[in-house]
């Protein structure tokens, strides 16, 4: 096993996540510390860093230099972003860094890190094209990417820290103030025309975008704090920056969603988005919650295990990855998978269903015993909570939701356990919960085939006649329990499709 840490020295706040790294090539994080250091605030008259930047940095460093100890941290990346990067002595904290913990702090430049918060979007989120902005304390990196691939990136000084000081927005901000703040960001980002991408969402990393996902949540009631691929339109971020910029910085710290600790600097942050709305002309914000330490991680894991850098299929990356965290026998899980596909693909005219409930079925069926690892009995709702907050990219709030739901109903339990729970039912239709059933009755017919998890059941032919849907089936052995299982499934499979389901065994 091997212990990563990542420590991202910002304009704003410093961090670090610690990463295990399994044999098996799974990794999960388990260790998350913030620290709030404003170093953008912290520069003198000759824009170098001032004294208190020096020891509330080393100070910093100090404390995540003893986690790194105490996690018996093997590697520890470290990289400092605007505020050392532009100081005229970063050079000289990173060197005392170095002399003060052994921590080598790498200042890397504008292009870098708008490259490595790509990694950490492309990674974890399912667009193919769209503008990525990195809005931090000291700078915002912009990234225009089509194909998932970079078309165009620049680092750009203006940050939600130092913007505020230049313009003295921690308090209220009276309108010709915001005019001279609106007209300098317009300003400054008309310099890239290729930001003018009317067609593509604004995807937002760092602290100020997720801030504004999580007022929207709030102000709507929206049934889940999930934050990374949250959406909202422009006309949705709009109605929360006219609230923010017409209230003063104690109104600012009542407001839900907003931290207090962010109330002094979310004006100047929250009209960097604005501009970049106007300028793109980009109708929704995706949030994301990946960015540079994800990019910074992914790029370690890359090298060190020899896999592309960009997975092909976000999904199937981070499936796999879950699988192998918490699936004692990858062999039947793949098995219950490839019978439960088999079965899908059969049967479409009798189901109705497309390609993406095919994938929420896949991404179910391979994860639908991770529960076990709580316990065996009730396992299937302990896989349902797994999978609900599990780290699976490339699937909207809803779809997870969808693909936990089979999961948890495939063995045992219905829709009316899920009724105790007010997300599932404040996010799912009645049309999701008929869906629900007609892929949990496919994933428990899988189950069946395999329930004494030998593999001794193999589908030879499935399909649809005259007298209803069929399945032709060789035997490896005995399946005496097998086909016990897959009788007491009849009557469901009856009252789901109106149509029996006629099976026939034969020797291999």
């Amino acid at each position: 096993m091997q212990r990563i840490a990542i420590i991202d020295i910002g304009s704003n706040s410093a961090r670090l996540v610690i990463t295990h790294i399994y044999k098996n090539g799974a990794y999960n994080m388990v260790y998350n510390q913030k620290e709030a250091l404003r170093l953008s605030q912290k520069i003198d008259k000759n824009g170098n860093l001032t004294q208190q930047a020096f020891t509330d940095t080393i100070e910093t460093m100090k404390s995540f230099a003893y986690m790194c100890k105490l996690y018996h941290a093997d590697r520890i990346i470290a990289v400092a972003t605007a505020a050392i990067r532009n100081a005229g002595n970063g050079a000289e904290l990173t060197r005392l860094v170095q002399r003060e913990t052994d921590i080598n702090l790498h200042i890397i430049t504008g292009n870098t890190e708008a490259y490595i918060s790509y990694l950490g979007v492309i990674n974890t989120l399912p667009y193919h094209s769209g503008i990525i902005f990195d809005l931090g304390g000291g700078s915002t990196e912009l990234i225009l990417f089509q194909d998932r691939k970079i078309l165009e990136s620049v680092s750009v000084p203006i940050g939600a820290v130092n913007t505020t000081a230049l313009f003295n927005t921690r308090d209220t901000v009276s309108s010709s103030v915001y005019g001279e703040l609106s007209f300098f960001l317009r300003t400054r980002l008309a310099e890239y025309p290729w930001l003018k991408q009317p067609k593509l969402p604004l995807i937002g990393v760092g602290g100020t975008a997720r801030t504004i996902g999580k007022m929207h949540q709030r102000a709507t009631k929206y049934p889940t704090t999930k934050i990374h691929n949250y959406k909202l339109t422009v006309q949705a971020f709009r109605g929360i920056f006219n609230r923010l910029k017409n209230s003063t910085l104690e109104e600012r710290r009542k407001i839900s969603g907003l931290s207090s600790d962010r109330a002094d600097i979310i004006i100047a942050g929250a009209a960097i988005i604005n501009a970049l709305f106007e300028v793109t002309g980009s109708k929704q914000l995706i949030t994301s919650g990946c960015g540079l330490r994800e990019g910074l991680f992914y790029d370690y894991y890359s090298k060190e295990r020899g896999i592309p850098l960009i997975a092909e299929d976000i999904l199937a990356r981070s499936t796999d990855n879950i699988l192998n965290l918490y699936t004692p026998d990858l062999t039947h899980s793949h098995h219950i998978t490839n019978l439960a596909l088999t079965m899908f693909d059969a049967w479409k005219p009798l189901h109705g269903l497309g390609k993406n409930c095919r994938r929420l079925l896949k991404t179910a069926a391979l994860l639908h015993d991770i529960g076990i690892t709580i316990n065996f009995y009730s396992h299937a709702r302990h896989s349902a909570y797994m999978i609900q907050n599990a780290k699976l990219f490339g699937l909207t709030h809803k779809e997870q939701l969808l693909a936990s739901a089979v999961a948890g109903w495939h063995n045992g339990i219905s829709k009316s356990y899920f009724s105790r729970d007010p997300l599932y039912m404040t996010m799912l239709t009645e049309n999701n919960w008929q869906t629900v059933s007609r892929l949990a009755l496919l994933l428990a017919l899988a189950e069946s085939l395999d329930y004494t998890q030998t593999g001794i059941l193999s589908i030879t032919r499935a399909g649809i006649n005259n007298e209803g849907a069929f399945l032709e089936l060789k035997e490896h052995g005995n399946p005496v329990i097998e086909l016990h299982q897959i009788r007491a499934h009849l009557k469901w499979f009856f009252k789901t499709f109106g149509k029996p389901l006629h099976f026939k065994v034969t020797e291999d």
